[in-house]
């Protein structure tokens, strides 16, 4: 007896057998692209406030310019990620976007006037949140074939290793030279690497969406509801985590820890980071949301332990802080990618973004009004919001089945 219906037609691409090693090696690729974006920016941030002030800008500025560049750049993603699925241009919406994201750097060393550097710092955030979900969109075909969140992790760990060293080579050239302008001229070196290897990708890998085998589903008009009640799960862990630079701000002003210290901390919390988000990367694929609903319980409770406590325990505090950010930045993607279908995935990681990165800058304007106003209120706050999360995050696992080991090919 025979059937009538049309045997599966082959995916293009590479064979199954090589699928999962293309797959790693394009995820090690734009790991590379991030070390090294990563250098420049973190770099250019670690000295982007003093090199204002000594432009003239005063404190307010200073806030502002930060302050207005993460609501930009968080924002816009909105619309970047959008594009992206419509155009299907992820390459060229990525590629436009790390050229503005650290073109923008080396050109600080080159600015007299602080308004001239605001404008830059700005443009810079912006470049990154135009080429974000598109990149992160093609990242996630990649990442089906080796687990969502060991890709997403591994990605994160590269980047963070850029983010530690970058600070730490704009100080050893202020050290050297006590100028401002040579730091900033010299990322102009991993900005261009990172292009470098950006188009290597490209030309390895122009269509990443050929490694995800797509399963045939029923997928919704919009995005799922599961993703919804992830969001807000997501937005509330946003809002109640203090940024490093009020923690900062705090260890230095009551002398918590020495100022030569407090670098160092940080660079810490990112080694921190990069190993959770292997670690825990690796967890999502076998147990899925209770795995970042954990991570949230665990460092929820480095607030009490930075602003309330001694060194030790600030020690301890930013480790958990680095865990919590680690697992964040590799699951909070994977569980997207999970949820979304590939056709709106740009348009999903956008979104996500977005609502983020509005939350965690309003959660981090309250926590700096309370911590003018009581640090025992800050800390409650902090804590509270955070663990008001994990009951949303728990829900979008039982609506859906993010996390699940996806099947790959053998």
């Amino acid at each position: 007896m025979t059937s009538s219906a049309m045997p599966p037609m082959p995916l293009p691409g590479p064979k199954p057998p090589a699928r999962r090693a293309v797959a790693l090696r394009f995820i090690v690729l734009l790991g590379v692209v991030s070390l090294f974006a990563d250098m420049t920016y973190e770099g250019a941030r670690s000295i982007a406030g003093p090199y204002l002030g000594l432009l003239g800008a005063s404190g307010a500025a200073v806030g502002i310019v930060a302050g207005l560049g993460e609501l930009i750049g968080y924002v816009l993603r909105l619309a970047s990620g959008s594009l992206a699925d419509r155009t299907r241009r992820y390459w060229t919406i990525t590629i436009l976007g790390y050229l503005l994201n650290l073109g923008a750097v080396p050109l600080l060393a080159l600015t007299g006037r602080w308004p001239a550097a605001a404008a830059l710092i700005i443009a810079e955030r912006i470049g990154k949140a135009v080429r974000t979900p598109a990149r992160d969109a093609m990242l996630s075909h990649a990442t089906q074939q080796v687990g969502r969140g060991w890709g997403f992790g591994l990605h994160e760990a590269l980047d963070q290793v850029g983010a530690v060293a970058g600070p730490l080579m704009v100080a050893a050239v202020l050290a050297e030279r006590a100028s401002y302008r040579a730091g900033f001229a010299l990322l102009a070196l991993p900005a261009a690497l990172a292009i470098g290897v950006l188009m290597v990708a490209r030309r390895l890998n122009p269509r990443p969406r050929d490694l995800e085998i797509e399963v045939a589903t029923v997928q919704p008009a919009g995005l799922p509801r599961p993703f919804w009640i992830y969001l807000a799960g997501a937005a509330l862990v946003g809002a109640g985590y203090a940024d490093f630079s009020l923690m900062a701000f705090h260890l230095g002003r009551d002398a918590v820890v020495s100022a030569p210290a407090i670098p160092v901390l940080y660079a810490m919390a990112m080694g921190v980071d990069a190993l959770a988000a292997i670690v825990s990367g690796r967890i999502f694929d076998r147990y899925g949301l209770p795995v970042l609903a954990i991570a949230v319980l665990l460092s929820a409770f480095f607030a009490p332990l930075v602003f309330l406590g001694g060194p030790a325990a600030v020690f301890v505090g930013l480790v958990l802080w680095g865990v919590g950010m680690g697992a964040q930045e590799s699951i909070m993607r994977a569980a997207v990618a999970e949820m979304v279908g590939p056709d709106r995935r740009g348009s999903a990681f956008g979104l996500f973004n977005a609502g983020y990165g509005v939350f965690w800058f309003l959660g981090s304007a309250a926590m700096g009004v309370l911590y003018d106003t009581s640090r025992f209120w800050l800390v409650t706050f902090s804590v509270a919001v955070q663990l008001a999360a994990i009951p949303l995050l728990l829900r979008a696992r039982s609506s859906g089945h993010p996390g699940r080991r996806t099947s790959r090919a053998r």
